[in-house]
C-alpha cells in the first residue's frame, strides 16, 4: 500500500494465453477478474485460438491477474501466458472485444 502522499505504480501489460483457453467462457471469466481488480483493458479471441488480453492499473492487481490467467476458469487448460509491456488503453474500465481486432 503506497503512504500517503505516494502514487502507486501503473503497469500495463498485453498477454496472450494458449491452450484451451476459447469456448471455455475464458473472456467472461477475465472481464470478471479484471474488473474485481480494478484494471482497465480488454480481452478478446484470437482467429489461432489464443486469447489476448490487455491489462493495465496498479502494478500489484495486474500481477495478479496475469498470475491468475495461468488456472484461468474451470474448464480452461492454459498452456502457457505470455505477457509482453504494452502502452495503457485509452478507455477505462474492461470489456470483451469480438471483433477480433
Amino acid at each position: 500500500m503506497p503512504t500517503d502522499g505516494e502514487v502507486p505504480v501503473t503497469k500495463s501489460v498485453q498477454v496472450c494465453i494458449e491452450g484451451k483457453v476459447q469456448g471455455v467462457w475464458f473472456r467472461a471469466w477475465t472481464e470478471q477478474q479484471a474488473r474485481a481488480l480494478g484494471l482497465n483493458g480488454w480481452v478478446r479471441n484470437c482467429p489461432d485460438g489464443s486469447v489476448q488480453a490487455l491489462f493495465s492499473g496498479p502494478a500489484a492487481a495486474v500481477d495478479r491477474m496475469v498470475t491468475a490467467c495461468h488456472d484461468g476458469p474451470p474448464n480452461a487448460r492454459v498452456t502457457s501466458v505470455t505477457p509482453d509491456p504494452a502502452e495503457a488503453p485509452d478507455q477505462d474500465g474492461f470489456q470483451i472485444r469480438r471483433d477480433g481486432a
